[in-house]
């Protein structure tokens, strides 16, 4: 939820994130009864595995309810919207909300990412996320995907710039097999050399994949990131640049994690299950652990911690670059310019922060074509005045990315190349126009798709998880959706044009990709955001 008012990260998360959840193992365990038709104990062999499984017998019909079921069910039903937090004596945090169904999603979230790789080379953390779920000091690999696949889990590792997540998806009824290989893979890797090559081999592939795609929003928000916190925490790259591939040693992960992965930098948020077990299971698995690297760091000179806070810096990355042969085929895509415009916003825990979300959906946007219908934003400010308006406008979309200490607040468009002028004019002005009046149709629309969308989001037990585990991350606690609901429904059209403003006054950031030849300098674009008078008339002069 949290990360969902962000901007489209969330979304993303379920729907198109192609380097994230989206891109998954998924892996069932499935039973498989070798029985000829000859067979006179097939009755017996099923008996057999229905005693294994973790169902209920088929001979319990289904009107009839254990007593144990039944109250599991009262206990799901009377606090399935309350999320328990607990703290281990080592510093752990456990976080969990029951809910109602076979299947249970658990993991771990650490205060860990991109930006705290100041003292290691940039791009730590990519490689890192590529080697997890790999051998550990008690299992090889195949026992680590055999056990999970044994409850029929989906799992996952994936590292952003605030955050390290490791996520599985597996039947309640295996949750202390399934939180033991968690702790395994967290506390308790080997990353041998053969596991980090290929881990490295991997992030080449993804980045040269990356550089070939039609769609670069990944690169460009990367970039936007570096042109916004220059050198400094949120400016690391997520994606680790190739030429650091090499660089980075056995050493430096080991390293980086004896600081960063460590207990009272973690929080183990569970959906799906009573909070009590699941802290039982985190004392058996978490509280006496000690990890797999306590040898090897102290032969190793560790640096100092980074607790450095965001500083927004401001400025300009252009990439020239070829993309004519990036979609060929019968119908390609046309060779496009990327631009994308960043103002600086607030942190997520600021009391502006909901009227920033109102913002984002206000402007809202997505691609030149849509197969329409309710809920597609269809009515946003960047589909109605700017991709409905300008027919060589391929995509403009919004977009919001907030941290516990900064925030960036950014419009991504692109069109044909000779109108890469024309993008830079149009996003400017569409920035210009949140501080002008906000009608209450609009204002209205805007605040009921960011309710509905963060209420439909949440339906999704991984977002759940997910939003749990971020939430009590930074904060320490969890804000429930009632009380989002009531400050999205208490944002005003004055709060809208006053964040505007006050974002519209700080230096721009802008990146762009593709043939740059008629990009406007930055100093130009700087002098655009600030002409207020007349722009009505300079918007004009292209039309």
């Amino acid at each position: 939820m949290l990360n969902f008012l962000r901007g489209n990260h969330l979304l993303n998360l379920i729907v198109d994130r192609p380097c994230e959840l989206s891109k998954r193992r998924f892996n069932k365990s499935t039973t498989t009864l070798n029985c000829s038709k000859s067979d006179n104990n097939l009755v017996e062999k099923i008996r057999n595995v229905e005693q294994k499984s973790c169902q209920p017998s088929l001979k319990l019909p289904l009107i009839e309810k254990s007593p144990s079921d039944q109250n599991l069910n009262e206990s799901l039903l009377k606090h399935s919207n309350t999320t328990t937090i607990s703290r281990l004596s080592n510093g752990l945090t456990i976080a969990s909300q029951p809910l109602f169904g076979e299947f249970s999603t658990l993991g771990l979230l650490i205060n860990s990412g991109s930006r705290y790789e100041s003292h290691y080379p940039s791009g730590l953390t990519h490689i890192l996320q590529k080697v997890s779920w790999g051998s550990t000091r008690s299992f090889n690999q195949d026992d680590v995907f055999s056990q999970l696949e044994k409850y029929g889990s989906v799992w996952d590792c994936q590292t952003q710039r605030d955050v390290f997540i490791y996520a599985i998806s597996a039947d309640s009824c295996g949750l202390s097999d399934v939180v033991k290989v968690l702790s395994e893979v967290v506390l308790s890797p080997n990353i041998s050399d053969d596991e980090i090559n290929i881990a490295k081999d991997t992030v080449r592939y993804e980045l040269e994949d990356l550089n070939v795609q039609p769609d670069p929003e990944p690169l460009l928000v990367d970039m936007l990131h570096s042109a916004a916190y220059i050198k400094n925490s949120l400016g690391f790259n997520r994606l680790c640049p190739s030429e650091n591939i090499d660089v980075i040693t056995r050493d430096h992960i080991i390293s980086y994690l004896s600081q960063y992965h460590v207990p009272e930098r973690m929080v183990l948020a569970g959906v799906g299950m009573e909070h009590e077990y699941l802290v039982d299971l985190a004392k058996s698995h978490f509280q006496d652990v000690e990890p797999s690297w306590q040898t090897s760091v102290k032969h190793l000179k560790v640096p100092s911690l980074d607790d450095s806070y965001a500083q927004y810096i401001g400025g300009h990355l252009y990439q020239n670059k070829d993309m004519t042969k990036l979609a060929m085929g019968p119908t390609p895509i046309p060779e496009l310019t990327h631009v994308m415009i960043g103002l600086e916003s607030c942190p997520f825990e600021h009391p502006d922060f909901i009227a920033y979300a109102v913002l984002n959906m206000l402007l809202g946007g997505g691609s030149s074509f849509s197969a329409g219908g309710p809920g597609k934003g269809m009515y946003s400010r960047l589909y109605t005045n700017v991709l409905n308006r300008y027919h060589w406008m391929y995509s403009a979309s919004a977009t919001h990315h907030a941290y516990l200490d900064s925030g960036l607040f950014a419009i991504h468009a692109s069109a044909p190349p000779r109108h890469t002028r024309d993008i830079v004019r149009v996003v400017i002005n569409e920035f210009l126009n949140t501080t002008q009046d906000i009608g209450k149709v609009e204002l209205l629309r805007s605040k009921n798709m960011l309710k509905s969308m963060l209420l439909m989001n949440l339906e999704s037990r991984t977002v759940v998880f997910e939003d749990i585990g971020r939430q009590v991350l930074a904060t320490g606690k969890r804000r429930e959706p009632e009380s989002l609901l009531e400050d999205i429904d208490s944002v005003t059209a004055m709060d809208v044009q006053r964040v505007a403003s006050t974002m519209i006054n700080r230096k721009p950031t802008v990146v762009a990709m593709g043939d740059m030849t008629s990009m406007p300098k930055y100093k130009e674009i700087c002098d655009m955001m600030l002409k207020t008078e007349g722009r009505k008339g300079w918007l004009r002069s292209f039309i």
